[in-house]
């Protein structure tokens, strides 16, 4: 572990905390990035036990606890149901990971398997956040419209499906600009680390391309299982 790089860099973090501190906006990037440095080096041991792991069977409780902690997460980000949350986060892991699996994209090895499993189930739990709060405020603002199409003759599920649509439609934004700027305007992150790890750029780039891909496949999932989850809870 490199203090000393990491101790040079916490200027970049001191100059901003600084700043709101000045200007009296509170006092949360100093704090969450310290907190944030204790999770990372925390994570950086607890990668180095789990990296020694053999038998696949022993990811299952890992995974679990990523799973359980995320729905934790969204169901206070959210205040909404943390069986839905669970659910949603869960199946779109589960299919995602089989896809990757069955297809030899990655294999079972756990540097391998749990960083990107942790990479799913973080955007996934992203993904399932932003589709509830729009979907939320969508039904919220749009109440007169529901009841125009129930007052027609429309059925309350039809009404809230197009409150679905546009929720999925927002929530697949930050993936669509990715897709639409990356390798044009920004290099991302894991084509950045590969580069200073010594990778060559095309080597670099095809793992980029498999993580890009697999975003975009669980952010659409994501946001489907949370919305179908969240109107069927409604309808009911």
């Amino acid at each position: 572990m490199k203090i000393d790089l990491i101790v040079l860099s916490f200027i970049l973090v001191l100059i901003p905390s600084l700043i709101t501190y000045k200007l009296q906006i509170g006092k949360e990037i100093l704090k969450n990035s310290i907190r944030a440095l204790i999770q990372l080096t925390i994570l950086g041991f607890v990668l180095g036990a789990l990296f020694k792991i053999k038998n696949p069977i022993l990811y299952i409780p890992i995974i679990l606890f990523m799973l359980f902690y995320s729905a934790f997460i969204a169901k206070k980000r959210t205040n909404y149901s943390f069986k839905v949350a669970f659910l949603s986060i869960s199946l779109s892991t589960i299919i995602i990971l089989i896809i990757l699996i069955t297809f030899h994209i990655i294999s079972l090895k756990p540097n391998e398997f749990i960083p990107i499993a942790g990479m799913i189930i973080g955007n996934s739990l992203n993904t399932y956040t932003l589709t509830i709060e729009r979907l939320k405020r969508e039904i919220e603002l749009q109440k007169e419209l529901i009841e125009a199409f129930v007052a027609i003759g429309a059925n309350y599920q039809d009404a809230l499906k197009i409150m679905q649509k546009e929720a999925i439609k927002a929530a697949l934004i930050p993936v669509n600009n990715m897709l639409q700027t990356i390798g044009v305007v920004a290099i991302p992150g894991i084509t950045t680390g590969m580069l200073l790890a010594g990778a060559s750029p095309l080597t670099a780039i095809s793992y980029q391309i498999v993580i890009i891909y697999m975003l975009v496949s669980i952010n659409l999932f994501s946001a489907m299982f949370g919305s179908y989850f969240f109107i069927s809870g409604k309808i009911r």
